[in-house]
């Protein structure tokens, strides 16, 4: 053999020792690098799973508060419709015994400073107003009296419902 021969052999037998390091190196960095993905793919499988948990819980809690509003909101409805139920029974009680003459309406009367008659402005302990004179009104007049005031406490009530709605859904 000569010496070029041996020299050829020696570069030959250099490049394959150099090649198999390198498929060598190349299934260690694989190797390496298929850990480091498992173990980032776990870090991420794990944030997602407490992402999702943190998610789940928040819309439960928000379900839970709907469903705490809308309770609260029958509940307002049904003492409010109750509310107005007795107030239009009481109306109607009111506009059959005015109908009947069970009941009359009357106003105080002015009185007179030129006549002399020395009546106390305010009431006495028991309530009643002494020497006051009243006049009764006519029961047609009585009647559109008292469907304004009805018309007035159903106002009242329903504007009490609506503030009790807003409330209810808008929380300061």
């Amino acid at each position: 053999m000569t010496p070029v021969q041996k020299l050829a052999g020696l570069a030959v037998l250099i490049l394959l020792l150099m090649a198999g390091a390198a498929g060598v190196t190349w299934q260690i960095q694989d190797w390496r690098m298929g850990e480091k993905l498992a173990e980032q793919a776990g870090l991420h499988r794990e944030e997602l799973a407490r992402i999702s948990s943190a998610a789940s819980a928040q819309a439960r809690a928000e379900q839970d508060k709907y469903l705490a509003t809308q309770h609260q909101l029958v509940i307002q409805d049904q003492q409010h419709t109750r509310e107005l139920y007795d107030a239009l029974r009481r109306q109607a009680l009111l506009r059959d015994q005015l109908a009947t003459a069970d009941v009359r309406l009357s106003v105080l009367l002015a009185e007179d400073s030129a006549s002399g008659c020395n009546v106390p402005t305010t009431p006495g302990t028991a309530g009643v107003v002494h020497a006051t004179r009243r006049a009764q009104l006519d029961p047609a007049h009585a009647q559109r009296i008292i469907a304004i005031t009805d018309d007035g406490d159903n106002a009242i009530i329903a504007l009490r419902a609506c503030q009790a709605y807003v409330s209810a859904i808008a929380p300061y």
